[in-house]
């Protein structure tokens, strides 16, 4: 079993991008009987009302692009059985949106997730096998490997190479992590500079505006300037406010590493 991830992760290695490493991925899983691959990253899981976050990362191959307008623009990410799964269980599963299936997204289906299920189904995607990747921090990825088509045999396919799929995936992960961008790992639109997450970030120790001034070296006005600055784009109506969201959404954390 380690030679084994040795090698998968050689071959990762061997490519320098991050859409290379997908790729390989895509070829790995194509080698397991898959069609399709679906790679998706989310820095927060929740939003501050409980609701599922948008991913900042969704990578495709062999499906079409305009899964990236219904899952982000139309929010389709929010209401995805696989996703409430994937949100609630480190091991990898299979599902099918056959209503007459009996897999663990079944019972995260309702009005709500009609429109997945139409999306999917129009397009053939209805069975497949999803690796979630839990992160310490918090931060999770899926890893989905999808078959076109309706077969007989979908669920014993699952069961066969679920295992393989399991450990591919994993080993992935941990190497296209390390290539994430900034924008990867940022939540959504919230973008500070990096003044105003440094700014934040003595505030949430308690520091006021003076004293932060001496820190950084610069005049109070600027430094309330660059702590209205960030309320502003996160929508808080004060400083205490802006960093209880900050960190929730983790605008103030360093980019992290991959260490289980």
């Amino acid at each position: 079993m380690l030679d084994e991830i040795g090698t998968i992760r050689r071959q990762f290695y061997a490519h320098t991008t991050l859409d290379g490493r997908i790729d390989q991925a895509f070829e790995a899983a194509k080698q397991l009987g898959f069609e399709a691959l679906i790679y998706d990253y989310t820095p927060v899981p929740y939003d501050l009302s409980g609701g599922i976050m948008i991913p900042s990362l969704l990578k495709l191959r062999n499906i079409s692009e305009d899964m990236h307008e219904y899952w982000y623009d139309r929010g389709y990410f929010r209401f995805d059985p696989v996703q409430q799964v994937a949100l609630r269980t480190c091991a990898p599963f299979f599902w099918d949106y056959n209503p007459s299936a009996d897999t663990p997204i079944n019972r995260f289906m309702s009005e709500d997730s009609a429109p997945v299920a139409r999306y999917l189904s129009e397009r053939d995607m209805s069975t497949g096998v999803t690796v979630p990747v839990h992160m310490p921090r918090g931060d999770y990825a899926t890893v989905t490997g999808v078959r076109f088509g309706q077969h007989r045999d979908a669920e014993t396919h699952a069961l066969r190479t679920i295992a393989d799929f399991g450990l591919l995936a994993q080993v992935f992960h941990e190497a296209a992590f390390e290539l994430f961008d900034q924008a990867a790992l940022s939540v959504g639109k919230m973008r500070l500079t990096e003044r105003e997450r440094e700014c934040l970030r003595y505030s949430a120790e308690g520091l006021s505006a003076k004293e932060i001034s001496r820190i950084i070296e610069r005049s109070v006005p600027t430094v309330v300037m660059h702590l209205n600055a960030a309320a502003k784009k996160l929508g808080a109506k004060n400083r205490t406010q802006a960093v209880v969201r900050a960190t929730h959404y983790r605008l103030l954390d360093s980019k992290p590493s991959y260490n289980l």
